[in-house]
């Protein structure tokens, strides 16, 4: 677990290359349904400024989409703690696309998440395990089934 120069926790990357066209790949993260096949159910619409929720173990965790740039890239804010999620495609050719998924808007590792009434260390590390079984198994199975 590292910080940045400001004492924040460093965002959380994870990246994968699936066998199937950009545009595949775009459909599974901007629509409701995509996101909800490998990720957690919501009520998401692929428009800046809409606001949604994804329904987490914790309860509804109210979001808002901040950037689209179809096919490649899509964020949002999520929860009330100032995390920002990044989709990120890069089509490496017509059959192959790399997919970056970036969880950024980390506190300080002894800041507490009200939410989960844990550290931000806590919760970082648990999100970092999260993704890597998300994105290396979870998407690449939905997207490449």
């Amino acid at each position: 677990m590292e910080t940045n120069n400001q004492g924040n926790l460093q965002e959380i990357k994870q990246t994968v290359i699936v066998d199937v066209p950009i545009q595949k790949v775009w459909e599974t993260v901007s629509t409701p349904e995509g996101i909800a096949s490998w990720f957690m159910p919501n009520d998401f619409q692929p428009i800046v400024g809409h606001e949604f929720h994804i329904q987490s173990p914790f309860g509804p965790s109210p979001c808002k989409v901040t950037e689209i740039q179809a096919p490649n890239r899509l964020s949002f804010l999520w929860d009330t703690e100032g995390w920002i999620i990044s989709f990120i495609l890069n089509e490496l050719d017509e059959h192959r696309t790399e997919f970056t998924l970036i969880h950024g808007g980390w506190k300080e590792p002894d800041v507490i998440v009200p939410k989960a009434n844990k550290k931000s260390s806590n919760i970082y590390d648990t999100m970092q395990q999260g993704w890597i079984k998300i994105v290396s198994e979870r998407f690449k199975k939905v997207v490449e089934g």
